[in-house]
Protein backbone atom coordinates (compact mmCIF):
# COMPACT_ATOMS: atom_id res chain seq x y z
CA UNK A 1 0.00 0.00 0.00
CA UNK A 2 1.02 3.58 -0.79
CA UNK A 3 1.90 5.29 2.23
CA UNK A 4 1.53 8.70 2.29
CA UNK A 5 4.60 9.44 4.01
CA UNK A 6 6.94 8.26 0.80
CA UNK A 7 8.09 11.79 -0.38
CA UNK A 8 12.31 10.76 -1.34
CA UNK A 9 10.59 8.16 -4.21
CA UNK A 10 11.72 11.05 -6.50
CA UNK A 11 13.85 13.55 -4.78
CA UNK A 12 16.52 11.60 -2.23
CA UNK A 13 16.90 7.87 -3.13
CA UNK A 14 20.65 7.60 -1.64
CA UNK A 15 20.40 4.20 0.42
CA UNK A 16 16.94 2.11 -0.40
CA UNK A 17 14.69 2.29 -2.68
CA UNK A 18 12.13 4.17 -0.85
CA UNK A 19 13.79 7.56 1.12
CA UNK A 20 11.55 10.18 2.57
CA UNK A 21 12.73 13.94 2.41
CA UNK A 22 12.14 17.39 0.44
CA UNK A 23 14.62 19.73 -0.25
CA UNK A 24 13.99 22.65 1.77
CA UNK A 25 15.96 25.58 3.77
CA UNK A 26 18.88 24.37 5.42
CA UNK A 27 17.78 26.27 8.66
CA UNK A 28 14.27 24.22 8.29
CA UNK A 29 13.22 21.86 10.48
CA UNK A 30 10.66 19.23 9.23
CA UNK A 31 8.64 18.95 12.57
CA UNK A 32 8.16 14.94 12.17
CA UNK A 33 9.26 12.44 14.86
CA UNK A 34 11.99 10.45 12.97
CA UNK A 35 13.11 13.42 11.22
CA UNK A 36 16.06 12.41 14.57
CA UNK A 37 19.18 15.01 13.30
CA UNK A 38 16.18 17.70 13.11
CA UNK A 39 17.16 18.29 9.44
CA UNK A 40 14.60 19.38 6.43
CA UNK A 41 14.07 15.35 5.96
CA UNK A 42 13.71 11.88 6.91
CA UNK A 43 16.14 9.72 5.72
CA UNK A 44 19.15 7.63 6.56
CA UNK A 45 20.82 9.96 8.08
CA UNK A 46 18.15 9.95 11.14
CA UNK A 47 18.61 6.08 11.19
CA UNK A 48 22.01 6.83 12.24
CA UNK A 49 21.66 9.19 14.29
CA UNK A 50 19.17 7.55 16.32
CA UNK A 51 21.62 4.62 16.36
CA UNK A 52 24.33 6.89 17.94
CA UNK A 53 21.95 8.05 20.47
CA UNK A 54 20.89 4.59 21.53
CA UNK A 55 24.90 3.92 21.30
CA UNK A 56 25.38 7.02 23.60
CA UNK A 57 27.16 9.32 21.26
CA UNK A 58 24.84 11.71 20.73
CA UNK A 59 21.68 13.39 22.40
CA UNK A 60 18.34 13.21 22.21
CA UNK A 61 16.81 15.45 20.08
CA UNK A 62 13.25 16.79 20.22
CA UNK A 63 11.91 14.40 17.03
CA UNK A 64 14.11 11.32 17.58
CA UNK A 65 11.40 9.56 20.27
CA UNK A 66 9.48 8.53 17.40
CA UNK A 67 6.91 6.54 19.49
CA UNK A 68 6.53 9.03 21.96
CA UNK A 69 7.75 6.89 24.60
CA UNK A 70 10.07 9.19 26.36
CA UNK A 71 12.94 6.80 25.74
CA UNK A 72 15.14 6.58 22.21
CA UNK A 73 15.61 2.81 22.11
CA UNK A 74 15.92 0.10 18.95
CA UNK A 75 11.88 0.56 18.65
CA UNK A 76 12.29 4.20 17.91
CA UNK A 77 15.15 3.27 15.19
CA UNK A 78 12.72 0.29 13.65
CA UNK A 79 9.83 2.94 13.60
CA UNK A 80 12.37 5.21 11.30
CA UNK A 81 13.23 2.51 9.15
CA UNK A 82 9.79 2.05 8.62
CA UNK A 83 8.72 5.58 8.13
CA UNK A 84 11.77 5.55 5.27
CA UNK A 85 10.39 2.55 3.39
CA UNK A 86 7.15 3.12 3.24
CA UNK A 87 6.02 0.53 5.49
CA UNK A 88 4.74 2.92 8.66
CA UNK A 89 1.11 2.38 10.42
CA UNK A 90 1.23 5.58 11.84
CA UNK A 91 3.32 8.74 12.37
CA UNK A 92 3.39 11.65 14.86
CA UNK A 93 4.40 15.62 14.37
CA UNK A 94 3.96 18.49 15.88
CA UNK A 95 1.40 20.84 14.98
CA UNK A 96 0.71 24.62 14.67
CA UNK A 97 -0.17 24.52 18.59
CA UNK A 98 3.00 23.06 18.98
CA UNK A 99 1.25 19.77 20.23
CA UNK A 100 1.88 16.19 19.40
CA UNK A 101 -0.04 14.88 17.00
CA UNK A 102 -0.59 11.10 16.01
CA UNK A 103 -1.81 9.93 12.94
CA UNK A 104 -3.14 6.45 11.64
CA UNK A 105 -2.07 5.49 8.11
CA UNK A 106 -2.64 5.65 5.34
CA UNK A 107 -4.88 8.83 5.09
CA UNK A 108 -7.01 8.24 2.14
CA UNK A 109 -9.99 11.26 3.34
CA UNK A 110 -9.38 14.37 4.36
CA UNK A 111 -11.90 17.00 4.75
CA UNK A 112 -10.75 20.83 5.60
CA UNK A 113 -12.97 23.49 7.05
CA UNK A 114 -11.53 26.58 5.19
CA UNK A 115 -10.25 27.45 1.40
CA UNK A 116 -6.76 27.94 3.10
CA UNK A 117 -7.09 24.36 3.73
CA UNK A 118 -8.25 23.29 0.47
CA UNK A 119 -6.03 25.55 -1.71
CA UNK A 120 -2.97 23.84 0.15
CA UNK A 121 -4.64 20.71 -0.83
CA UNK A 122 -4.78 21.27 -4.46
CA UNK A 123 -1.14 22.65 -4.50
CA UNK A 124 0.00 19.63 -2.74
CA UNK A 125 -1.41 17.27 -4.84
CA UNK A 126 -3.85 15.75 -2.47
CA UNK A 127 -7.09 17.03 -3.78
CA UNK A 128 -7.87 13.43 -5.06
CA UNK A 129 -8.13 12.57 -1.26
CA UNK A 130 -10.88 15.23 -0.06
CA UNK A 131 -14.04 14.30 1.12
CA UNK A 132 -15.10 17.36 2.25
CA UNK A 133 -14.92 20.93 2.61
CA UNK A 134 -16.70 24.34 4.06
CA UNK A 135 -18.71 26.58 2.75
CA UNK A 136 -15.91 28.99 1.53
CA UNK A 137 -14.84 26.42 -1.22
CA UNK A 138 -18.31 26.21 -2.55
CA UNK A 139 -18.69 29.71 -2.75
CA UNK A 140 -15.56 29.99 -5.21
CA UNK A 141 -16.51 27.02 -7.87
CA UNK A 142 -13.50 29.07 -10.34
CA UNK A 143 -10.36 28.89 -7.91
CA UNK A 144 -12.33 24.47 -7.04
CA UNK A 145 -14.12 23.44 -10.26
CA UNK A 146 -13.56 20.23 -8.04
CA UNK A 147 -13.58 20.66 -4.50
CA UNK A 148 -16.42 22.90 -4.84
CA UNK A 149 -18.78 20.24 -6.01
CA UNK A 150 -17.79 17.85 -2.63
CA UNK A 151 -20.59 18.09 0.44
CA UNK A 152 -20.09 21.24 2.16
CA UNK A 153 -19.82 20.82 6.54
CA UNK A 154 -20.50 24.37 7.29
CA UNK A 155 -18.59 26.88 8.51
CA UNK A 156 -15.18 26.73 10.35
CA UNK A 157 -16.95 28.73 13.23
CA UNK A 158 -20.39 26.30 12.87
CA UNK A 159 -19.20 23.02 11.38
CA UNK A 160 -21.80 20.77 11.06
CA UNK A 161 -20.37 17.68 12.66
CA UNK A 162 -23.32 15.39 11.98
CA UNK A 163 -21.96 16.00 8.24
CA UNK A 164 -18.45 15.37 8.83
CA UNK A 165 -19.08 12.70 11.02
CA UNK A 166 -21.36 10.76 7.87
CA UNK A 167 -18.23 11.27 5.03
CA UNK A 168 -15.68 9.48 6.89
CA UNK A 169 -12.23 11.11 7.10
CA UNK A 170 -9.66 9.83 8.48
CA UNK A 171 -8.41 13.41 8.75
CA UNK A 172 -10.06 16.92 9.45
CA UNK A 173 -7.50 20.03 8.51
CA UNK A 174 -8.56 23.41 10.14
CA UNK A 175 -7.18 26.55 11.98
CA UNK A 176 -5.16 26.12 15.24
CA UNK A 177 -7.89 27.93 17.03
CA UNK A 178 -10.68 27.48 15.40
CA UNK A 179 -13.33 25.73 16.08
CA UNK A 180 -13.02 25.03 19.57
CA UNK A 181 -12.03 21.43 20.67
CA UNK A 182 -15.63 21.99 22.58
CA UNK A 183 -16.81 21.95 19.22
CA UNK A 184 -14.57 19.61 16.86
CA UNK A 185 -12.59 16.70 18.60
CA UNK A 186 -14.62 16.59 21.93
CA UNK A 187 -18.00 15.52 19.09
CA UNK A 188 -15.51 13.35 16.72
CA UNK A 189 -15.49 9.27 17.49
CA UNK A 190 -12.11 8.06 17.97
CA UNK A 191 -10.01 7.43 15.24
CA UNK A 192 -11.44 11.11 13.86
CA UNK A 193 -7.77 12.82 13.79
CA UNK A 194 -7.91 16.32 13.67
CA UNK A 195 -4.53 18.50 12.44
CA UNK A 196 -4.70 22.16 13.60
CA UNK A 197 -2.66 24.56 11.25
CA UNK A 198 -3.36 28.15 10.41
CA UNK A 199 -1.24 28.66 7.03
CA UNK A 200 -0.89 31.82 7.70
CA UNK A 201 2.33 33.26 9.51
CA UNK A 202 4.97 33.53 7.25
CA UNK A 203 7.31 32.06 10.64
CA UNK A 204 5.17 28.79 9.98
CA UNK A 205 3.69 28.70 6.61
CA UNK A 206 6.55 27.10 4.96
CA UNK A 207 7.00 24.85 7.34
CA UNK A 208 2.96 23.88 7.75
CA UNK A 209 3.18 23.11 3.93
CA UNK A 210 6.01 21.09 3.96
CA UNK A 211 4.75 18.56 6.69
CA UNK A 212 1.11 18.70 4.83
CA UNK A 213 3.21 17.28 1.51
CA UNK A 214 5.13 14.91 3.55
CA UNK A 215 1.68 13.66 4.55
CA UNK A 216 0.25 13.73 0.71
CA UNK A 217 2.59 11.84 -0.71
CA UNK A 218 3.31 13.95 -3.57
CA UNK A 219 6.83 15.07 -3.42
CA UNK A 220 7.01 16.93 -6.74
CA UNK A 221 4.05 18.99 -6.21
CA UNK A 222 5.50 19.77 -2.23
CA UNK A 223 8.82 20.68 -3.99
CA UNK A 224 7.24 22.72 -6.48
CA UNK A 225 5.16 24.98 -4.17
CA UNK A 226 8.77 25.35 -1.73
CA UNK A 227 10.66 26.43 -4.56
CA UNK A 228 8.54 28.79 -5.82
CA UNK A 229 7.52 30.40 -2.11
CA UNK A 230 11.27 30.54 -1.63
CA UNK A 231 11.99 32.13 -4.74
CA UNK A 232 9.57 34.97 -4.49
CA UNK A 233 9.84 35.90 -0.77
CA UNK A 234 13.78 36.01 -1.16
CA UNK A 235 13.22 38.18 -3.30
CA UNK A 236 11.20 40.19 -1.07
CA UNK A 237 14.02 39.92 1.97
CA UNK A 238 16.48 40.76 -0.62
CA UNK A 239 15.02 43.86 -1.35
CA UNK A 240 13.57 45.17 1.67
CA UNK A 241 16.98 44.82 3.28
CA UNK A 242 18.55 47.36 1.05
CA UNK A 243 15.83 49.86 2.24
CA UNK A 244 17.26 52.44 4.55
CA UNK A 245 15.68 52.93 8.03
CA UNK A 246 15.20 56.37 7.08
CA UNK A 247 12.87 55.62 4.16
CA UNK A 248 10.48 52.86 5.87
CA UNK A 249 7.36 53.70 5.05
CA UNK A 250 4.70 54.19 7.76
CA UNK A 251 1.65 51.85 7.16
CA UNK A 252 -1.54 51.78 8.48
CA UNK A 253 -3.01 47.97 8.43
CA UNK A 254 -6.91 47.65 9.20
CA UNK A 255 -10.18 45.60 8.32
CA UNK A 256 -12.99 46.33 6.73
CA UNK A 257 -15.77 46.03 9.61
CA UNK A 258 -19.19 44.43 9.25
CA UNK A 259 -21.15 47.45 10.83
CA UNK A 260 -20.43 51.04 10.91
CA UNK A 261 -18.88 52.12 13.99
CA UNK A 262 -18.60 55.73 13.47
CA UNK A 263 -15.27 58.11 13.10
CA UNK A 264 -13.55 58.00 16.47
CA UNK A 265 -11.89 54.18 15.69
CA UNK A 266 -10.26 52.34 13.27
CA UNK A 267 -9.93 48.52 13.18
CA UNK A 268 -6.22 47.96 12.85
CA UNK A 269 -3.84 45.71 12.57
CA UNK A 270 -0.77 45.48 14.98
CA UNK A 271 0.94 42.23 15.13
CA UNK A 272 0.63 38.59 15.27
CA UNK A 273 -1.76 37.82 12.07
CA UNK A 274 -0.49 36.73 8.45
CA UNK A 275 -1.95 40.09 7.38
CA UNK A 276 0.90 42.25 9.17
CA UNK A 277 3.15 39.84 8.29
CA UNK A 278 2.81 41.47 4.77
CA UNK A 279 4.15 45.08 5.84
CA UNK A 280 6.71 43.24 7.92
CA UNK A 281 8.08 41.11 5.40
CA UNK A 282 8.00 44.48 2.70
CA UNK A 283 9.92 46.04 5.60
CA UNK A 284 7.72 48.64 6.36
CA UNK A 285 6.45 50.10 9.63
CA UNK A 286 2.99 49.11 11.17
CA UNK A 287 2.42 52.46 13.29
CA UNK A 288 0.20 50.18 15.72
CA UNK A 289 3.21 47.94 16.22
CA UNK A 290 4.13 48.94 20.39
CA UNK A 291 1.12 50.90 20.68
CA UNK A 292 -1.13 47.83 20.84
CA UNK A 293 -1.30 43.68 20.79
CA UNK A 294 -3.05 41.83 18.30
CA UNK A 295 -6.31 43.70 15.88
CA UNK A 296 -8.76 45.87 17.95
CA UNK A 297 -9.85 48.99 17.96
CA UNK A 298 -7.38 52.20 17.19
CA UNK A 299 -8.07 55.52 17.86
CA UNK A 300 -8.54 57.48 14.42
CA UNK A 301 -6.96 60.62 16.49
CA UNK A 302 -3.71 58.03 17.21
CA UNK A 303 -4.01 57.29 13.12
CA UNK A 304 -3.39 61.16 12.18
CA UNK A 305 -1.41 61.89 14.73
CA UNK A 306 1.26 59.16 13.34
CA UNK A 307 0.39 60.23 9.60
CA UNK A 308 0.61 56.58 7.57
CA UNK A 309 2.25 56.94 4.18
CA UNK A 310 0.25 54.00 2.99
CA UNK A 311 -3.40 52.62 4.21
CA UNK A 312 -3.81 48.89 3.81
CA UNK A 313 -7.46 47.67 4.09
CA UNK A 314 -7.93 44.18 4.58
CA UNK A 315 -11.54 42.91 3.05
CA UNK A 316 -12.99 39.94 2.45
CA UNK A 317 -15.58 41.06 -0.68
CA UNK A 318 -14.22 40.29 -4.35
CA UNK A 319 -11.68 37.92 -4.15
CA UNK A 320 -11.57 34.77 -6.40
CA UNK A 321 -16.18 35.06 -5.61
CA UNK A 322 -16.65 37.85 -7.34
CA UNK A 323 -14.96 39.88 -10.55
CA UNK A 324 -16.70 42.65 -9.57
CA UNK A 325 -13.79 45.83 -8.03
CA UNK A 326 -16.94 47.50 -7.30
CA UNK A 327 -17.73 45.78 -4.24
CA UNK A 328 -14.59 47.01 -2.54
CA UNK A 329 -14.45 50.24 -3.69
CA UNK A 330 -17.58 51.01 -0.55
CA UNK A 331 -14.81 50.27 1.63
CA UNK A 332 -11.83 52.59 0.02
CA UNK A 333 -14.36 55.08 0.16
CA UNK A 334 -15.07 55.18 3.25
CA UNK A 335 -11.58 55.20 4.44
CA UNK A 336 -10.86 58.40 1.93
CA UNK A 337 -14.33 60.05 3.79
CA UNK A 338 -13.17 59.38 7.05
CA UNK A 339 -13.04 62.42 9.08
CA UNK A 340 -9.86 63.89 9.47
CA UNK A 341 -8.17 61.86 7.22
CA UNK A 342 -7.72 64.25 4.52
CA UNK A 343 -4.55 65.67 5.86
CA UNK A 344 -3.20 62.13 6.40
CA UNK A 345 -0.48 61.82 4.09
CA UNK A 346 -1.34 58.06 2.11
CA UNK A 347 -4.93 59.79 1.88
CA UNK A 348 -3.74 63.00 0.02
CA UNK A 349 -0.94 61.04 -1.63
CA UNK A 350 -3.10 58.48 -3.52
CA UNK A 351 -2.04 55.40 -1.18
CA UNK A 352 -5.52 53.82 0.30
CA UNK A 353 -5.15 50.39 -0.98
CA UNK A 354 -7.91 47.54 -0.68
CA UNK A 355 -6.41 44.18 -0.45
CA UNK A 356 -8.20 40.77 -0.82
CA UNK A 357 -8.01 38.46 2.61
CA UNK A 358 -8.84 35.61 -0.32
CA UNK A 359 -5.11 36.03 -1.91
CA UNK A 360 -3.02 37.64 0.28
CA UNK A 361 -3.04 35.44 3.13
CA UNK A 362 -2.69 31.25 2.91
CA UNK A 363 -0.37 29.12 0.54
CA UNK A 364 -0.42 31.93 -2.11
CA UNK A 365 1.19 34.84 1.05
CA UNK A 366 3.84 35.55 -1.23
CA UNK A 367 0.98 37.37 -3.72
CA UNK A 368 0.08 39.38 -0.91
CA UNK A 369 3.73 40.16 -0.14
CA UNK A 370 4.91 41.30 -3.57
CA UNK A 371 1.52 43.57 -3.63
CA UNK A 372 2.40 45.03 -0.38
CA UNK A 373 6.10 45.46 -1.33
CA UNK A 374 5.56 47.14 -4.63
CA UNK A 375 2.60 49.74 -2.79
CA UNK A 376 4.87 50.64 -0.12
CA UNK A 377 8.07 50.92 -2.63
CA UNK A 378 7.33 51.37 -5.99
CA UNK A 379 10.62 51.86 -7.30
CA UNK A 380 12.28 49.07 -5.21
CA UNK A 381 9.64 46.65 -6.81
CA UNK A 382 9.34 48.00 -10.31
CA UNK A 383 10.94 45.00 -11.80
CA UNK A 384 8.41 42.81 -9.76
CA UNK A 385 4.42 41.65 -11.24
CA UNK A 386 2.44 40.53 -8.30
CA UNK A 387 -0.37 39.51 -11.03
CA UNK A 388 2.14 37.33 -12.98
CA UNK A 389 3.00 35.99 -9.50
CA UNK A 390 -0.61 34.91 -8.65
CA UNK A 391 -0.79 34.01 -12.39
CA UNK A 392 2.00 31.33 -11.67
CA UNK A 393 0.35 30.15 -8.46
CA UNK A 394 -2.84 29.70 -10.43
CA UNK A 395 -2.03 27.77 -13.30
CA UNK A 396 1.44 26.06 -12.37
CA UNK A 397 0.33 25.12 -8.55
CA UNK A 398 -3.03 24.64 -8.30
CA UNK A 399 -3.10 23.66 -12.39
CA UNK A 400 -5.91 26.24 -12.88
CA UNK A 401 -7.11 28.29 -16.12
CA UNK A 402 -7.58 31.03 -14.05
CA UNK A 403 -6.62 34.33 -15.15
CA UNK A 404 -6.97 36.77 -11.99
CA UNK A 405 -6.73 39.83 -14.65
CA UNK A 406 -10.00 38.58 -15.74
CA UNK A 407 -11.58 36.61 -12.54
CA UNK A 408 -11.77 37.79 -9.57
CA UNK A 409 -11.34 41.22 -7.60
CA UNK A 410 -8.59 41.44 -5.59
CA UNK A 411 -7.40 44.80 -5.24
CA UNK A 412 -8.99 48.55 -5.22
CA UNK A 413 -8.08 50.57 -7.10
CA UNK A 414 -6.84 48.08 -9.71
Amino acid sequence: MNRPICIASTLLIALTASMAGIAIGSDFTLNIFGNANMDDRIDQTDIDYIQEIINGSKEATMLSDVNLDGTVDLSDLQLAEELIEDRAERISLIDGNKQNLTLELPLERILTLNMRHAIALAVLGGEEKAVGVDNTVGERVELFPRLSQLPAVGTTSEPDIESIISLQPDLVVTFTNAPSTDALEDKLPEGMAVLRFDLSRSSSLREEMAVLGFLLDDPDSTQRYLDWYDRYIGEIQDKAARIEDEDRARVLMERERSADTGPTARWAYASGTGFTDLVDLAGGINIASGYMEGNKDLETEFVIDKDPQVIIGLSYKGGYKSSDPESMKAYYDEIMKTEGFGNISAVRDGRVHIISGDFSIGPQLVVGALTVAKWLYPEQFQDVDPVQVHREFLSDLMKLDYDPTENGAFVYPE
